[in-house]
């Protein structure tokens, strides 16, 4: 595969479950490594242009979470939990024995959870970009995006206001799809939406190098809510970005590659090995 070549594929993973994946870099060449990059609810386009710079250095696979932007979902597929074991079982189907999984929102959620299940020992390194998943601290520390319309979600979600997508610019299939999907994930969630009653207290299991990056000026979950998610693994590392929101890896990519560029050189591979 060019490294600069984008190929779109079905994945057939048993139980009738099928999922479309986005491969950029080499995989030939990889040996088994790469990076599972995994979008949150504003879909697989939020996580595209990070997918692209990361195959100039990885083979990098994108799964489109199964009833995002169209695609299929069976209907034993509800949970977050469900997803991690799916993507599990799509590392193996691939033949990835060394990952880094980064996630942005629910996609950090499933990234812990998938962690937490890697009993084959499969991933080696988590990167959570604005992630969802622990309990918050306090009722009212994060904001219950489910009562807020589209645009006012947007407004909370960017710092800069240039950047948030204007529902009434769009046509009746741009919304249409972008409420499926705010459906999907509802699904994922489930009663708690955004997290896992007892996530937080399970994460001092995951002992390979995490790092949690923040965008600092996430109006839905705030810097000390990645703060305590970073406090909860055992091997955690925190990375504040500016000037970013939800999604940094839209509004700052270069401050975030930066980030993760300087976790693997000081945390996971320190004598440059």
């Amino acid at each position: 595969m060019n490294m600069t070549a984008t190929t779109a594929r079905t994945v057939k993973l048993g139980n009738g479950l099928e999922v479309t994946i986005d491969e950029r870099g080499d995989a030939a060449g990889s040996g088994g490594a790469g990076v599972l990059l995994l979008h949150g609810g504003a879909g697989p386009r939020s996580v595209a242009p990070l997918a692209g710079a990361l195959s100039e250095h990885a083979y990098v696979v994108t799964p489109v979470h199964p009833g995002f932007d169209g695609t299929p979902r069976v209907p034993w597929l509800d949970s977050v939990a469900d997803l991690a074991d799916a993507y599990l079982d799509l590392l193996a189907e691939l033949g990835l024995h060394t990952v880094m999984v980064i996630g942005n929102s629910i996609g950090g959620w499933i990234a812990a959870e998938i962690a937490l299940r890697d009993i084959d020992g499969r991933v080696k390194s988590l990167v959570l970009i604005n992630a969802t998943g622990i309990r918050p601290d306090r009722p009212g520390q994060v904001i219950d995006i489910r009562t807020l319309p589209p645009a006012e979600i947007g407004k909370l979600s960017f710092y800069n206001q240039a950047l948030v997508p204007d529902p009434a610019a769009m046509t009746d299939g741009q919304r249409a799809g972008m409420a499926a999907n705010q459906q999907t994930m509802a699904v994922y969630g489930g009663e708690d939406f955004y997290f896992a009653p007892k996530l937080r207290r399970r994460l001092h299991r995951v002992t390979v190098p995490t790092l949690v990056a923040w965008g600092q000026e996430d109006g839905i979950f705030p810097v000390a809510y990645g703060r305590a998610y970073a406090a909860a693994f055992s091997n955690g590392h925190f990375a504040a970005i500016a000037e970013a929101g939800h999604m940094p890896q839209l509004e700052q990519p270069r401050a975030l590659l930066g980030a993760i560029g300087n976790f693997v050189d000081t945390v996971i591979k320190p004598d440059g090995d």
